[in-house]
């Protein structure tokens, strides 16, 4: 693999071939790959997660994120994750479908990945991947998750600022509530606001954040992504929302949540995986088979 300082000069001639290769060496997890993550000096720039339900418009949404950034000379990297395709467990790519105005441009560096079977909305490698562009000159980090549901939240986990993306027609407000995606926005976009009742809908959302506390800092902005309508109180809402948590107690937890994802990958590398499975072809056949007996020898 090429050095970080190498990857970084084409990175600022937006020249990306070295960067393509470096993220295929983290997410194929080469010997390699892992020395160099090691070498890594990520600088504080914002990494923001954009999840919500399929449908709401978080691809256009980051499309007009894009082009507001770019108005203002920055460097944006886009992680995309698709779903997998059943036979060949790669990226359907439809995030490179619906970005096409920026898949090219030497500002921007889009990739997009396979989820292959990970939950939480994400992949596997998504903590190594940020890291490497907050190493290489990138302004802003994007991670759009596949469309999630209640419980894959994961995302929340590796970025400053979590928006999640709503539309008018999201649901009861009861239901909302009992929805993870609920629980770690720290932005919500109520997207397609020129539909009927959209404003109904935003004052509805903003009531239900203050009679829940979720977080007197969490704010809804209303958008229309298509029209680009919302996108800069969007990006003025991001640069707040990241400015109040460069080093407080919740960025310390979620470097420790880093952490101990690290270590849970680095434990689950060193187990042998074809002879955990010859193992428990034998052990199941015996009468009562304990399940945790069985475990404890590999920990």
């Amino acid at each position: 693999m090429k050095s970080t300082a190498e990857i970084k000069a084409g990175v600022t001639k937006g020249d990306f071939l070295l960067l393509a290769k470096a993220v295929t060496e983290i997410e194929n997890q080469t010997t390699e790959a892992e020395t160099f993550l090691q070498s890594l000096s990520p600088s504080v720039i914002p990494v923001i997660g954009i999840t919500g339900p399929p449908g709401a418009g978080k691809s256009t949404l980051i499309n007009a994120l894009i082009s507001n950034w770019i108005d203002q000379d920055k460097k944006v990297a886009v992680l995309s994750v698709d779903p997998s395709s059943p036979f060949h467990q790669g990226a359907i790519l439809g995030d490179r479908i619906r970005m096409k105005d920026w898949y090219l441009h030497p500002k921007v560096y889009i990739r997009s990945l396979a989820a292959r079977g990970h939950l939480g909305g994400v992949n596997r490698a998504m903590l190594s991947l940020t890291t490497l562009m907050q190493s290489v000159g990138f302004d802003y980090i994007i991670i759009e998750t596949v469309g999630v549901g209640q419980s894959e939240v994961e995302v929340a986990s590796l970025a400053d600022t979590t928006i999640v993306v709503l539309v008018p027609e999201a649901g009861d407000e009861v239901q909302m509530m009992k929805s993870g995606l609920m629980e770690i926005a720290n932005i919500f976009v109520v997207n397609k606001c020129d539909r009927p009742n959209a404003q109904t809908f935003v004052h509805h959302l903003k009531q239900i954040i203050i009679e829940n506390s979720i977080a007197h800092t969490t704010q809804v902005i209303a958008t229309i992504a298509t029209e680009k309508e919302g996108i800069v109180e969007l990006a003025q809402a991001i640069e707040q929302d990241h400015a109040g948590r460069k080093m407080g107690d919740k960025k310390k937890e979620m470097f420790l949540t880093k952490v101990m994802q690290l270590v849970i990958a680095q434990k689950m590398n060193q187990v042998d995986m074809t002879q955990v499975k010859t193992k428990l072809d034998l052990a199941c056949k015996e009468a009562n088979f304990n399940i945790f007996k069985f475990a404890q020898q590999f920990y």
